[in-house]
């Protein structure tokens, strides 16, 4: 069946015309059936259709249905009708408020002693509502494994009727109200679902009734049962809460160009994830622009009371963290997932895996990539568009429980206190959060073009020659590159703040506090360099007088990052003792895009260290050394592209650099350049993997290695080496980072196997990372703002 409003006629017009007609009733209550009767009686059909013929009434439930429709010998056109109440007109917009909740009154399912007041006194409030007739032959056509006369036939003739009722609606009250009805039934009834269930069953010994069994519960465990009711509330409910926090600004033509993506294609939107409001401020951007709710992904640790059942009626999906190896629970989310895609319905999830807390994109996790690959390789959907989508914050009332947790603090479970403690942390403002869209990606091509022969695994197999490991191996790494496509698409739009550009600043000089006109001349430069590279940006131009300026920096003062010192001559600014993690937050939502031009300094000054010439070659092998090191850290373009990016750094630095004698001459260049980053972008992580490569050198080999004993050991002697000033910043002491630094050392395999060399190389890894921390230092020396007022005179 295909749907349409009413008074909106689809006219059907087959070969052979109908001689019959069965309208499929959804009505509830007396009203409902007089009206849709009357209408009926009125020569409804024949005035909708343009087919004058004999009607037949059915019930649209299965058992009417079974015992009066499916075996009939003819072929009647079959149209399914509902009556569609609506919400009063309130400031031109037909939506159901609080008001109507403590009157016990839903406005789209009015009582039914208030259905026949509203016939007579508000006949606004109603219309009939057909959905696209379908022919008999055409049901059954379009539900080849399933026997014509049997049950689940009926049961699918209900689904194809609520569907395209459902989808008729949308026409009248918009697509933001598109939800999805009798899933869990429609999935429990499909042949390849039941028949994945018996191969389980018989792999594992168990009966195949309890594998069905378990697979429904697991089904209705996961299906989220979205209402229009509560979407209503809750998004009146939370826009105050946010609206006095944030100012929204989001990127509207990124939005019509997805809105006409999606008339042919799913979405699945992959936000990067600094916030728990990120869900509310993405979904409230979509709704406004009238996109359909997004089923979000979301872990079981939001499923508390009230927010739980609350969020799985707006669309949330809580999928349980670790299934191990219980071989239904994935069969059944994998399902879900297909299914939802096929149905059109857009995705979300926030594929970090958490939030960031150092407010640079994490390491994506693969798990729901995996599913998403095994719909399209399984033929379950044809493609799907992957939309990177960065949301920015100016500021964040939650950064000190971010904070905590980077130092070894626990983590507060969520629930009802948590939840208050949220609420009344919105109350302050935080400014402007930006939301802005990537170019979607087509999964199925970016899969095929790495190495995904996004066929199923038999027929791959056949066709390649090659092993059932291979093919698995090859799809595992074309998942992980389609994830770095994205986390990549996350940057390209991310904007670089004012918040990001100040802390930036002030966290590049070393205990010493600047006036606002050091402030500002210290960003001039940078400025001109984010123009000339023409980098997406939020309200920079905020920053050009010292009255904007001033007014960051107060806000900054206001959240506890910035002090301000008002007793001498003029207000003097730097960061509050105990708030450098947070600071570095803010500047780090924007450190990727000067990752390139910190990796050209240290290059230069090691080339100039070696009093090399200043040749291309030992220049760009210099800066792979050092993008290798922080691969953990940045998601960094092939060597190709890179290399590309280090030489339209080299000519901002200096369009002659071809031309110099001596690296030295390059080193003056950079002085002169007005800034440098690489003490500002790169010297915490490197610091960060100093303190790990340490430990790993004095640590005994032979001993079991334990990770997060490890990890541990690393804060304390992190602190340590803060207070003897071995590091330069607190922002090292960061479990977040010494995770990332171990990981590198993995990589490098400086931890397992044990080798005869291992303690040898491990020491090796130090003095390397000494090395690099020297030449930041002497980096940190060039930057003008590090001069004192004296010699900058």
């Amino acid at each position: 069946m295909i749907e349409h409003a009413a008074g909106n006629p689809a006219p059907h017009t087959p070969d052979d015309p109908p001689r019959s007609a069965v309208a499929l009733v959804d009505a509830v209550t007396p009203v409902e059936r007089e009206l849709i009767g009357g209408w009926l009686a009125e020569g409804g059909i024949a005035a909708e259709l343009g087919i004058d013929v004999p009607v037949t009434q059915i019930d649209l439930d299965a058992a009417s249905i079974s015992a009066r429709l499916v075996r009939r010998g003819d072929d009647p056109l079959v149209v399914p009708i509902r009556v569609l109440w609506l919400p009063p007109e309130r400031d031109g917009v037909r939506r159901t408020t609080f008001a109507d909740l403590a009157l016990l009154n839903n406005p789209r399912r009015p009582r039914r002693i208030l259905q026949r007041r509203l016939v007579h006194k508000a006949p606004d409030r109603h219309l009939i509502l057909t959905g696209h007739p379908a022919r008999l032959s055409e049901l059954r056509a379009n539900n080849p494994g399933i026997a014509p006369h049997a049950d689940p036939f009926a049961r699918a003739i209900v689904r194809a009727g609520t569907v395209a009722l459902e989808r008729a609606e949308r026409a009248v009250i918009g697509d933001r109200y598109k939800v999805p009805r009798l899933v869990v039934e429609e999935i429990l009834d499909s042949p390849e679902f039941l028949r994945r269930l018996d191969i389980i069953a018989a792999e594992s010994g168990a009966e195949p009734r309890e594998v069905r069994r378990r697979a429904e519960k697991a089904l209705r465990e996961l299906v989220a049962a979205q209402s229009r009711l509560v979407s209503d509330l809750f998004t009146q409910a939370m826009r105050p809460v946010h609206a006095s926090t944030w100012k929204v600004e989001c990127d509207r033509s990124g939005l019509a160009a997805l809105r006409r993506l999606n008339n042919n294609y799913p979405l699945v939107f992959l936000p990067s994830h600094r916030s728990y409001v990120d869900a509310f401020v993405l979904g409230d951007a979509l709704a406004r622009n009238d996109f359909p709710p997004n089923h979000v992904i979301g872990g079981a640790n939001l499923s508390f009371w009230p927010m739980g059942p609350i969020a799985r009626r707006t669309g949330t999906v809580f999928i349980r963290r670790s299934f191990g190896d219980d071989e239904v629970y994935k069969a059944v989310v994998e399902e879900y997932f297909a299914y939802l895609l096929a149905k059109r319905f857009n995705l979300e999830w926030y594929f970090e895996g958490g939030r960031t807390r150092t407010g640079k994109l994490r390491p994506p996790r693969f798990g729901l990539l995996n599913y998403l690959a095994a719909a399209i390789r399984g033929r379950r959907i044809d493609d799907v568009m992957l939309v990177p989508v960065s949301i920015t914050y100016e500021r964040l009332n939650e950064l000190g429980s971010i904070a905590t947790e980077q130092v070894g603090g626990a983590k507060k479970p969520e629930g009802l206190t948590w939840l208050a403690r949220y609420i009344r942390n919105q109350q302050h403002s935080a400014g402007r959060v930006y939301v802005r869209f990537g170019e979607p990606l087509s999964a199925r091509e970016r899969l095929a073009a790495h190495g995904d022969p996004v066929r199923t695994l038999i027929d791959a197999a056949h066709r390649d020659g090659a092993g059932a490991d291979d093919l698995t191996d090859r799809r595992h790494k074309a998942v992980q590159r389609l994830a770095f496509e994205v986390a990549v698409g996350i940057n390209a739009v991310t904007p670089i703040t004012v918040n990001a550009l100040v802390t930036l600043a002030l966290l590049g000089v070393h205990e010493r506090a600047l006036t606002l006109g050091e402030v500002r001349r210290t960003l001039e430069p940078v400025c001109g360099y984010i123009i000339r590279r023409g980098l997406p940006t939020g309200e920079l131009d905020t920053l050009r007088d010292d009255q904007g300026l001033a007014a960051v920096l107060e806000h900054l003062s206001v959240a506890k990052v910035v002090t301000v010192y008002r007793g001498g001559l003029e207000p003097v600014y730097s960061i509050e003792t105990g708030a450098h993690l947070e600071a570095a937050f803010y500047r780090n939502s924007a450190v990727h895009w000067f990752v390139d031009r910190a990796i050209l300094e240290l290059a230069i000054l090691e080339v100039a260290d070696a009093e090399a010439t200043p040749g291309i070659e030992a220049i760009w092998d210099a800066a792979y050394r050092l993008r290798d090191l922080l691969k953990f850290e940045f998601f960094f373009s092939d060597r190709i592209e890179f290399a590309a990016g280090m030489g339209a750094e080299m000519l901002l630095v200096d369009g002659k650099w071809e031309q110099r004698s001596t690296a030295r001459e390059l080193v003056g260049a950079l002085a002169d350049s007005g800034f440098i980053m690489a003490h500002r972008v790169v010297r915490s992580f490197v610091d960060a993997q100093l303190v790990v490569a340490e430990r790993l050198a004095d640590a005994d080999p032979a001993i079991p290695f334990d990770r997060k004993q490890f990890v541990d050991e690393c804060l304390a002697v992190g602190r340590q080496m803060l207070l003897q000033q071995r590091l330069h910043s607190p922002e090292s002491v960061s479990s977040e980072l010494f995770s990332s630094a171990l990981k590198l050392a993995d990589n490098y395999g400086l931890i397992e196997p044990v080798t005869e060399d291992l303690q040898q190389r491990r020491r090796e890894f130090a003095a390397e990372l000494r090395s690099i921390g020297d030449r930041i230092s002497r980096a940190a020396a060039l930057d003008p703002s590090n001069r004192s007022p004296r010699e900058s005179a």
